[in-house]
């Protein structure tokens, strides 16, 4: 009975030993050990390049896909939004540590908003409206 043992421990070690070494040789990424973290400037690029991909339904008056979002920031979070005309969106909006997503009315419409609450002390909203076809806070 030992030796039965032994010998699924010693199958059980090598078995995964194998399979390390076969993720290992698909690909890194597999295993974690090829991903780094980017840099607060390599951030800011990729949010200043990066555009949402496009629901396979939009609703009437949502940007189109190519156009690009302002980043705005607070205390609070961070918003993405866009203008069409004098109608604004939020594309994205993500609460800062510490905060969390209390209301959003997204848009499109004059005035878009989105309000953080904090786990201590009070409320930050952003009202987002369009400034000569740029998205701005007010």
């Amino acid at each position: 009975m030992k030796r039965l043992v032994l010998a699924w421990a010693v199958t059980a070690v090598a078995a995964t030993g194998a399979s390390l070494a076969v993720l290992g040789l698909v690909g890194a990424g597999v295993t974690g050990t090829a991903s780094r973290v980017l840099s607060q400037e390599e951030a800011r690029a990729a949010l200043a390049t990066a555009t949402p991909r496009a629901a396979t339904t939009a609703p009437a008056g949502t940007p189109a896909q190519g156009q690009q979002g302002k980043l705005i920031r607070s205390a609070g979070g961070t918003v993405i939004a866009s203008c069409t005309g004098d109608q604004v969106v939020l594309r994205s909006w993500s609460p800062a540590q510490g905060y969390s997503v209390d209301g959003v009315e997204p848009g499109p419409a004059n005035e878009a908003t989105v309000e953080f609450e904090p786990d201590e002390g009070e409320d930050v909203e952003l009202k987002i409206v369009c400034v000569s076809g740029s998205p701005a806070a007010h």
